[in-house]
């Protein structure tokens, strides 16, 4: 096994031409707008205008998210190498890392190891720019909507009852809650205020769920930013700030196309968290990719009852987009950890401990064969301290569950450590009958959808509302707006909003501390327990390790 770091093996790495890479796919050098030699934008309309060949829809989620680490997107990279190994033309559509995570908690986000996605430097620092655009433009809107208070308010917009905060991609406590327009009269109105990271922002969910350039116009139009005096609804579009936005965004909506260490092409586009909004890469770069290759292997933020559901029931319901399959990440270590294990004692032979831990794999498992129809394969990245009584428990659980497994290497051995999967999710793409469903009906009350969730997803007995929230969903009907889908935004580590409770909780209760309408992106936001939309740095930062050597290679990474 290497003991070079992720950095080091991507540095190492022979990348090929951008163009090289798209060729392989039927792209032409006009069709690509190249930024340097390894990445490269293609125009969105493509996702429409190519041929119409529809490749099978791999959907790669996990098991809730610990310390111990998964390796989600180091089995979406790796799986994606595995099917072209086999020789099967394969395509890697996922997300772009945000700067929060890269210099908080995480370090680097383009996989891991082998399995990684390059110029990986790039990706996980400024990258084509897509994220500063984003940024840019939810702040424009913060801006005209603050300037046309400033400048007479014909709109009589109410400053107490402002919903659109400013927004930056960094992990930044201090900004949650702020008052603005300190000063003199001409330094604007003092409200109260505040920033939510960029991968929060509506702007970031109405980028990744738009279909073209116009769609995404009249969706940014369509932002619920403020309420008048009187109690009327203040859209975007009421103070004009669609067009500039997108005139920010155009370039950025296009897909940006880089590679893997084994040259499998890679949309990497997008990047709404999974805690805190719908956790998908962008539909434009999914139906091109859908488009030129034989399978498209995705993936969604943290556990499945987060990133997965949200992929089911707003990305492909919005899209019109239908998983083939699901392969569920997990490891032997982080089914401990779900069974009460410390961290210091995962390397510990530990039965019962994973028996515990298991409920939390079965609990994927049924939600992802069940609620959603989808057929499933665990991918089980394996260590070394992994013993083999502890393999075989988990080989026995997920037969008992009728969901294969496979025993995957990736990190250590890229493509080749990852082909028992690929076969495995072949032969269970190929015996399917489709039978993929939603977790609830549109046409379901807003209270019903959420109960949905709470019961049928994560074993919640009941749902509790606090009064701002039952003000909040009142308000919602009264605008209209029931029938759209629901994102809960809850903890990653549990399938309550506690993140202590791990395993496979049954009996608690769901809390819902608000409700708002990202009207834009097309779905009603539920926070639940005490998650945030900003946050903030631990006591270690990923920051301290980050340096640049004196060639100019970025260090500490990975």
């Amino acid at each position: 096994m290497s003991h070079l770091t992720d950095a080091e093996i991507a540095r190492q790495a022979k990348i090929r031409p951008i163009q090289d890479i798209a060729a392989t796919l039927g792209l032409s050098a006009a069709q690509l707008e190249p930024y340097g030699h390894f990445k490269a934008k293609i125009a969105p309309q493509d996702a429409y205008t190519l041929p119409a060949k529809q490749g099978k829809l791999i959907l790669v989620t996990a098991i809730n998210p610990t310390p111990a680490g998964e390796g989600k997107t180091t089995v979406t990279i790796g799986l994606a190498d595995a099917l072209n190994h086999i020789g099967r033309q394969a395509i890697v559509a996922i997300r772009e890392p945000s700067l929060g995570p890269v210099f908080g908690i995480k370090g680097g986000a383009a996989g891991g190891g082998y399995a990684q996605v390059v110029p990986m430097e790039d990706i996980n620092l400024h990258f084509t720019g897509d994220f500063h655009a984003i940024t840019a433009a939810n702040n424009l809107l913060a801006a005209l909507l603050d300037n046309h208070i400033h400048q007479g308010n014909t709109l009589n917009i109410d400053p107490k009852r402002i919903l659109w905060r400013r927004a930056l991609d960094m992990n930044d406590r201090q900004l949650r809650h702020i008052v603005s327009g300190m000063g003199k009269s001409s330094d604007g109105v003092m409200r109260s205020d505040g920033f939510d990271i960029s991968v929060a922002s509506e702007v970031m969910a109405i980028f990744c769920l738009a279909k073209d350039l116009q769609d995404l116009k009249q969706r940014l139009g369509n932002i619920l930013i403020a309420y008048s005096k009187t109690g009327e609804a203040i859209y975007a579009r009421d103070i004009q700030a669609q067009g500039a936005m997108t005139a920010l965004l155009k370039d950025a909506l296009k897909p940006n196309l880089v590679q893997t260490l084994a040259g499998t092409p890679a949309f990497v586009h997008g990047g709404p968290f999974a805690n805190i909004a719908h956790g998908c890469n962008s539909v434009i770069a999914t139906r091109l990719a859908l488009h030129l290759g034989d399978y498209v292997v995705t993936e969604a933020g943290f556990g499945a009852d987060l990133g997965a559901e949200k992929f089911c029931d707003i990305k492909c319901r919005l899209a019109g987009l239908q998983p083939d399959a699901a392969v569920i990440v997990a490891t032997v270590r982080a089914l401990k950890y779900n069974g009460g294990l410390g961290k210091e004692q995962l390397n510990d032979e530990n039965l019962e401990a994973l028996h515990i831990g298991l409920s939390n794999l079965r609990r994927h498992i049924c939600n992802m064969q069940q609620a959603f129809g989808l057929p499933v394969v665990v991918a089980l990245n394996r260590f070394n301290s992994d013993s083999d009584k502890e393999l075989v428990a988990v080989q026995e659980a997920c037969a008992a569950a009728a969901a294969d497994i496979a025993l995957t290497e990736v990190w250590a051995k890229g493509g080749a450590g990852g082909i028992e999967l690929a076969e495995k999710i072949i032969k269970n793409i190929d015996a399917a009958n489709p039978s993929f469903r939603f977790a609830y009906a549109l046409e379901d009350s807003i209270e019903d959808k959420i109960a949905a969730l709470a019961k049928k997803i994560y074993g919640a007995a009941q749902v509790e509302y606090s009064s701002e929230a039952k003000q909040e969903l009142e308000q919602l009907n009264v605008l209209g707006k029931s029938q759209l889908p629901i994102c809960i935004a809850k903890t990653q580590y549990s399938f309550s909003d506690n993140p202590q409770l791990l395993g496979a909780p049954e009996g608690f209760s769901l809390h819902v501390r608000n409700l708002s309408l990202s009207a834009g992106a097309g779905f009603i936001v539920v926070i639940c327990g005490n998650i945030m939309k900003m946050p903030g740095l631990p006591k270690q930062p990923a920051a301290h390790q980050i340096d640049v050597d004196a060639e100019g290679n970025v260090i500490g990474l990975f």
